[in-house]
């Protein structure tokens, strides 16, 4: 059974139309114990939501991952880790932060409780609320 995630970009460094323009990406450059060990229980097939960070904060697309974790190539030391993604569609509508925040079926999200972890895991009613609000 798949498994829902969400990851943390800011769009200056890497935003969800690179990831479309890309076709694929190594989600490298993560260096947060809980994070690496979330990029490590992620399993091919399961699907990511793409999440714009600092500026105008939302979830704006749907990503899957291809291949799963191998030694993150951009670590100079440490065991670090990465994944493969790709982009699966954009969402017809942003999810913004503050409408995340205050939805009440949304309220144990890791997004709002651990908010500088930038790859959490989501359930799976969780991950169908935010699809269900960038529907709109």
């Amino acid at each position: 059974m798949a498994q829902h995630w969400l990851i943390k970009s800011e769009p200056s460094a890497y935003s969800w139309s690179d990831l479309v323009r890309d076709h694929k990406t190594a989600w490298t450059g993560v260096r947060n114990f809980q994070a690496r060990n979330n990029l490590r229980a992620m399993k091919r097939g399961d699907l990511v939501l793409f999440y714009h960070s600092v500026k105008d904060p939302a979830v704006v697309g749907i990503s899957k991952v291809e291949k799963e974790f191998y030694p993150d190539p951009t670590a100079s030391e440490g065991d670090w880790s990465c994944v493969d993604l790709v982009p699966v569609k954009q969402l017809p509508s942003p999810v913004p932060l503050a409408e995340i925040k205050a939805d009440p079926l949304l309220k144990e999200i890791s997004l709002i409780r651990q908010s500088r972890l930038s790859v959490m895991p989501l359930t799976a009613h969780e991950y169908q609320r935010i699809l269900k609000l960038g529907e709109r």
